[in-house]
């Protein structure tokens, strides 16, 4: 393999970038870049954000467009003029060469070439540093998911707790329950905490859950599993929980606990391979094995009447809910301190669906299980 070239650079938005943020530690919406020579790491970020980068980051150098102005003048569009100036960073510094990742943005690779700066792409720069996360950053996922499992909880009980009117369907406040409406519940209570809900979330019930990406629509009713998946983002540290958990308000169906026992299992068989030394593929053939063991077939890309097996065990998570690698078919080695949900399920029109999710951190050993809360369908 050739030689990298020793300097590295990150730039984009890094409210929308994590790994740029991972770097600059603050969700700027300007565009800002991160250059890392062997000699020092420099932030360049606009001048009003200067102070908060040198407060919050590791940079041993935090400078705006403004410092490294080119012979022509520097742009008057924002991200026109930070890709000058990381530009004229690189001329003024005699850098040639430089390692960028997957996510810079054409207009600064454009520019660094202009230059004369050769870019070398490396599909791992930016996601195997992720991937692997500090015992600080897991303790920022322990944060998150304990949240995440407190308005689990609260939603849980409440479906399970909710009378039943003359149709079947769960009351609330005097009103039916609907799937849209215990979303907004949850929303308003990560508000309450400080967390986003970002990208939604799941509460979805028969039929419309035989998609298992479904988000749920319409009333919830009793005796029919509930699907309940909340993935919410701390505000403050940008680090994500991830949770699933199946309520029942009534009695499950013998189908349906069936159903609950099966994904229980691939649960549990997948968390034992989740270690180092292992791979993704691993993790997840345990899991699809112990579904298919119980009798369950997989259909993957096909909606089902009847319960099947739709997707993969799992996915990394961290600044962002679905981090690389997937725990699925193909996956490569396991890394120490990865953290990965781990979320078999079973999806039909007719019964309904079942999924339970936990977050696990892979270690020497057995796998870290970050939750705390049952996972059984009873929420009484």
């Amino acid at each position: 393999m050739p030689n990298r070239p020793s300097t590295v650079i990150f730039a984009g938005i890094a409210d929308k970038n994590p790994s740029l943020y991972r770097r600059v530690r603050v969700a700027l919406g300007d565009p800002s870049a991160w250059v890392q020579t062997n000699q020092r790491s420099v932030a360049l970020v606009r001048d009003l954000e200067m102070d908060r980068v040198r407060a919050n980051s590791d940079a041993d150098q935090v400078v705006c467009p403004a410092d490294y102005t080119p012979p022509e003048s520097l742009d008057p569009d924002r991200e026109t003029a930070t890709a000058q100036a990381v530009a004229e960073f690189c001329r003024r510094e005699g850098i040639v060469a430089a390692t960028v990742d997957r996510s810079l943005p054409y207009i600064f690779a454009w520019h660094l070439q202009q230059s004369g700066v050769e870019l070398t792409y490396d599909p791992d720069l930016g996601v195997v540093d992720r991937r692997q996360k500090s015992e600080q950053e897991i303790e920022a996922l322990i944060q998150s998911q304990s949240v995440t499992e407190t308005v689990m909880r609260l939603i849980c009980e409440l479906i399970a707790h909710c009378p039943v009117n003359a149709d079947g369907l769960l009351m609330h406040d005097g009103q039916v329950l609907t799937s849209q409406r215990t979303r907004a519940i949850a929303a308003a209570e990560f508000l309450k905490r400080d967390y986003s809900m970002s990208h939604g979330a799941i509460v979805a019930t028969a039929p419309e859950v035989a998609d298992c990406h479904h988000a749920g629509d319409g009333p919830l009713r009793v005796n029919v599993p509930v699907i309940v998946d909340l993935f919410p983002m701390n505000n403050q540290t940008r680090y994500w929980g991830d949770c699933t958990r199946t309520v029942v308000n009534g009695q499950p169906s013998e189908t349906v606990q069936n159903m609950h026992r099966a994904v229980i299992r691939a649960k549990h068989a997948a968390a034992n391979q989740l270690r180092v030394g292992n791979t993704a593929d691993q993790v997840h053939r345990a899991s699809d094995a112990a579904l298919m063991d119980g009798g369950y077939e997989l259909s993957r890309g096909k909606i089902t009447d009847q319960p099947s097996l739709q997707h993969g065990t799992g996915h990394g998570i961290g600044l962002e809910v679905h981090e690389p690698i997937l725990l699925d078919f193909g996956g490569g080695p396991l890394l120490e301190r990865e953290v990965f949900t781990i979320e078999p399920g079973l999806y039909g029109r007719n019964d309904g669906g079942v999924r339970v999710e936990d977050m696990l951190v892979v270690r020497e050993g057995d796998a870290q299980c970050l939750n705390q809360l049952h996972d059984g369908l009873d929420w009484k």
